[in-house]
């Protein structure tokens, strides 16, 4: 043992160990104050969530209905991990209100109109089945008052659509009974009231009846005479529910300059979607076509749209809701100030909710419920 000792102490002279018989508190220091280093996008960031705790996001198009699905249990509250969409990613994310697509998958069985109408009711009691099984994150909303009321009371509000034309199987008594039940918006498009050609006289009557129930107009996807004979014909905003600037990225689903205009005049709403392909790969592409509608159509006229769970690929650090406060980050950087933000992510959208309500007051007094029928109209 003295011999270990005595090596010891001749390995420490040499500089191997160190002096083992010197105090270990002798070489301990006190720890400086923590000083972090500073990060140019912390500030912007940090006011992206200051600013969406006051301005919630309202998202514009979620497909989370079909993909729940595909599974067979999950917990949103909790968190589920099978799906883009939860309740911890919504509040991280600061979502305050969302649409929740009725849309069916594109297969040709889905055409069918009884069918087409069959599918989305079991697609409106699916959503309330949801609703109802996660009572402290999620509460069915069906105008902007609903809506603050669910934000107010720390829920996610959830409104029923957008729905396919075809749902209403060309009648306008199934098109009240989807109202009755929860329905909110209906996209004009995949019909032959409403294609390349524009509006029939069934599809203007439509449009009329949608007014008369206070059910938006969701043009994303539909054709350019659609859209604008839609203008003309509805007295209440018209949206869409996932359009981005076709001048920057040439998708079918994407706005041309001069529709934006018109969509602009007519107190419409546009929701650029979070999706690679329509917005371009990254938050930088995202925030050039939020800049560029807000440009052409006016800072009232867009609005935000995450079509996450729809099956299409995000931009990078944008995977999933609770990535909105990166986006508003950026276009913080860019100059835009709080009432724009506001106005993005909030107050737009409950704008046109309040317009829609409005107008289905004023046309309910002087207009009853349609009789028409498109062999009627159409012929």
């Amino acid at each position: 043992m003295a011999d270990l000792q005595d090596d010891l102490h001749t390995g420490t002279e040499a500089g191997g160990l160190g002096d083992l018989s010197e105090p270990l508190t002798a070489q301990a220091y006190p720890p400086e104050p923590y000083a972090p280093v500073s990060d140019p996008d912390d500030e912007p960031l940090t006011r992206a969530h200051a600013v969406l705790a006051a301005h919630p996001v309202a998202d514009g198009y979620s497909g989370l209905p079909r993909a729940l699905g595909r599974l067979p249990w999950y917990d949103l509250e909790l968190g589920e991990s099978g799906v883009d969409t939860d309740v911890p990613r919504l509040r991280e994310g600061h979502v305050g209100a969302l649409l929740w697509s009725l849309h069916l998958p594109e297969a040709p069985e889905n055409a069918d109109g009884d069918r087409a109408v069959g599918a989305t009711l079991e697609q409106l009691d699916l959503v309330k089945t949801v609703v109802r099984a996660h009572p402290e994150g999620l509460r069915l909303a069906y105008d902007a008052g609903q809506a603050i009321d669910a934000r107010n009371c720390g829920r996610v509000a959830v409104l029923p659509g957008p729905a396919g034309a075809a749902a209403m199987g060309d009648r306008l008594g199934i098109l009240r009974s989807l109202h009755a039940l929860g329905l909110r918006v209906l996209t004009l498009s995949g019909v032959s009231w409403a294609g390349e050609a524009g509006l029939t006289r069934f599809g203007e009557e439509a449009v009329r009846e949608m007014n008369r129930l206070g059910v938006l107009a969701d043009l994303s996807g539909a054709s350019a005479d659609t859209v604008r004979r839609t203008f003309a014909v509805s007295k209440a905003p018209a949206l869409c529910t996932r359009s981005g600037a076709r001048a920057l990225r040439p998708h079918p689903a994407n706005l041309s300059d001069d529709l934006l205009v018109e969509l602009g005049a007519a107190g419409g709403l546009c929701m650029v979607p979070l999706t690679a392909e329509q917005t371009g790969p990254t938050v930088r592409d995202v925030a050039d076509h939020l800049d560029h509608v807000r440009t052409v159509a006016g800072p009232q006229s867009v609005g935000l749209s995450g079509t996450y769970d729809s099956g299409t690929a995000h931009p990078l650090e944008l995977g999933d809701p609770s990535c909105y406060p990166r986006l508003i980050a950026e276009l913080l950087r860019r100059g835009w100030d709080e009432a724009d933000v506001a106005l993005l992510t909030w107050g737009n959208f409950q704008r046109v909710l309040r317009g829609a309500a409005f107008t289905a007051r004023a046309v309910q007094q002087r207009r009853e419920p349609s009789t028409a029928t498109i062999a009627e109209l159409d012929g």
